[in-house]
């Protein structure tokens, strides 16, 4: 039961004769409540007995996805509370269309609720009730539930003590309930062809009126576009006659402007002609002031060379005497160091003699040695003598040579610094004159430079002061050239105009012409497309006739075919009416047997009360 709710995978369950216990059968049902996919289900020969009933009475309000049910032997009938509530399901049941209840034990009671149910049970197709225990009554509650339930079809009632009369009566009215919906299916079928027949002639005579009037609105536009095109014609005639006028006011304005143009040039040319003759005079002036300036700055020129050619005479004999100092200077220092040389060979020349002395007395103690080597223990002391005498010799010259140089050298370096001295001051008083020298040469250029820059730059202010009035008249020169061959070409240019203006004359009047030759081509034109507009309006008068005469036949067919669903509703009635009357004799039927079932029950009756057994009853 837990797996059954919602959308489980089967369409068909069969538990049919598996001993389900009343537990297993409620939450079973319990489960298929909220099923939707379970179509068929069968649960016969299980017993289910009261709690089963209930159960699926719930099952028949909440499901409504099955579609057949088989309850086969389940004793359903015995329990006259639980099958009522089982027919109160099946009465709010609106989907399942079929149900065996074969063997259920259902009695009169049972049936009396199973008829109340059907009643009102409209999706019921088949019911099978055989072999229960209804009888007269049940079968008289069946057969007056037929009278309202028009879904049932199969109602089967073999083995339930239901009279011969009663199930032919609930046969008749089985097949009074086909045959009606049989009628009501053909009913349907007819209304449903005539009304597509229907909806096929308006489709048909839509469609006609649309061409119709598909044709009219293109008719429309090919008049609007032959109505628009003569009237862009017509408006692209007046744009070039526009055109031409404009060209013509544009051509008569160029012409005033080059005469303005003219009369500028003229004026122009004669105030170049007056600022030349000014720039001529004040050239002139300019030129005079300047030659001026220049033979008075050549008298300064000459001034002052001459200036400077005097200090530098004065510099060049200053510069000569300095040079005398310099040079008897240089001879002392000469001389001094002639003596310094002087003194430098007597010193060489001393220590060769010592260094000859030295060398013969080696050579002599030699001699001495080779000669007294046996005594020369013996002459031990004469030799020392002679050694310490020697050397004592050689100290004391050595001594004198010593002081000697010492003296000779301090002269030296005092006979240095007398020439560095005497160096220095004439290097100083060179300097100085130099500089002197120097400094005036570097003023006196700079001076001459500095003049000579101004004469320069004067000179090139007036070259190009001139450069400039020639060019300035040159430039005027070209001008009034320029002004004069302007002059000439607007002079040119104003005839060409003339005579353009006059061709331009010529060919409006032309123009003029074409136009009006134009006009009356678009006024015949125009002419013939009324006469067309006219023809079409005749073809239209026409067609509107034939869309009158096709109104009237939609009008007579639409006639026809009301009077044609007149009479085919009128048939409708008349079945109607016949199965009305069907049905009253069906009810009159059923009255007659319901009276002949009641006088046979008062026979039966009062042949029992007559019969042996009814008085023995009586009697005890």
């Amino acid at each position: 039961g837990q797996l059954l709710p919602g959308a489980a995978p089967v369409a068909a369950l069969a538990l049919g004769d598996c001993g389900l216990s009343e537990e297993g059968a409620r939450l079973l049902l319990h489960g298929l409540c909220s099923n939707t996919t379970v179509k068929s289900l069968d649960l016969k020969g299980n017993n289910l007995r009261s709690v089963g009933a209930e159960a699926l009475g719930k099952l028949l309000r909440q499901n409504q996805a099955i579609r057949s049910l088989t309850l086969e032997w389940n004793s359903l009938g015995l329990w006259e509370e639980s099958f009522s509530l089982f027919c109160q399901g099946l009465r709010a049941n609106s989907s399942l269309q079929r149900l065996d209840l074969r063997n259920n034990q259902i009695n009169q009671h049972g049936a009396a609720e199973l008829g109340l149910a059907l009643a009102h049970n409209s999706s019921l197709q088949q019911l099978d009730l055989r072999w229960n225990n209804i009888g007269l009554l049940g079968g008289r509650a069946l057969l007056n539930c037929l009278r309202s339930n028009r879904t049932l079809k199969r109602l089967e009632l073999a083995g339930n003590n239901v009279p011969g009369d009663i199930l032919k009566a609930v046969e008749q009215a089985l097949d009074h309930n086909q045959d009606r919906e049989a009628l009501l299916g053909e009913a349907q079928n007819q209304v449903s062809i005539l009304s597509k027949e229907v909806l096929s002639l308006k489709d048909e005579k839509n469609k006609q009126f649309m061409d119709f009037v598909d044709t009219v609105e293109k008719q429309k536009e090919e008049r609007a576009r032959s109505e628009k095109m003569s009237a862009a014609r017509v408006s692209q005639l007046q744009e070039a006659l526009d055109e031409q006028n404009s060209i013509m006011n544009s051509l008569k304005t160029k012409l005033q402007m080059t005469e303005a143009a003219l009369a500028l040039s003229e004026q122009k040319v004669h105030n170049l002609g007056e600022l030349l003759n000014a720039m001529k005079q004040e050239q002139s002036c300019v030129a005079e002031s300047h030659f001026r300036e220049l033979q008075q700055q050549k008298q300064e020129g000459a001034d002052r060379e001459s200036k400077l050619l005097h200090d530098l005479s004065a510099a060049s004999e200053k510069n000569l005497l300095l040079r005398n100092q310099v040079d008897e200077l240089e001879r002392k220092c000469r001389v001094q160091q002639d003596q310094l040389f002087q003194v430098k060979q007597d010193l060489t020349n001393t220590t060769a003699e010592l260094k000859l002395r030295a060398v013969e007395a080696e050579e002599r103690l030699e001699v001495e040695k080779r000669r007294f080597k046996q005594s020369l223990e013996d002459m031990e002391s004469l030799r020392v003598k002679e050694v310490a005498r020697v050397t004592q010799h050689l100290e004391a010259s050595e001594h004198s040579m010593h002081s000697r140089i010492q003296s000779l050298e301090a002269i030296k370096i005092s006979l240095e610094e007398e020439l560095s001295q005497a160096k220095a001051a004439a290097l100083s008083e060179r300097a100085q004159a130099e500089e002197e020298l120097v400094r005036a040469r570097s003023q006196a250029r700079l001076e001459q430079k500095q003049r000579l820059e101004h004469l320069e730059e004067k000179l090139r202010l007036l070259t190009e002061s001139r450069d400039e009035a020639q060019n300035c008249c040159l430039k005027q020169k070209e001008m009034v050239a320029v002004a004069q061959a302007k002059a000439k070409q607007q002079s040119l240019y104003a005839d060409g105009l003339r005579r353009r203006l006059e061709e331009l004359q010529q060919e409006l009047d032309r123009k003029d012409e074409e136009k009006v030759t134009e006009l009356n081509k678009v006024k015949v034109e125009l002419q013939e497309q009324i006469g067309h507009l006219e023809a079409e309006r005749a073809a239209q008068e026409g067609l509107r006739e034939k869309i009158a005469a096709l109104e009237r036949q939609l009008k007579a067919l639409s006639s026809n075919h009301r009077e044609a669903l007149l009479d085919k509703e009128g048939e409708i009635s008349l079945l109607l009416e016949k199965l009305r009357m069907k049905e009253a004799e069906i009810s009159r039927l059923r009255e007659e047997e319901a009276q002949r079932a009641s006088f046979l029950q008062n026979a039966i009756m009062a042949y029992v009360q007559g019969s042996p057994l009814g008085t023995l009853s009586s009697r005890k």
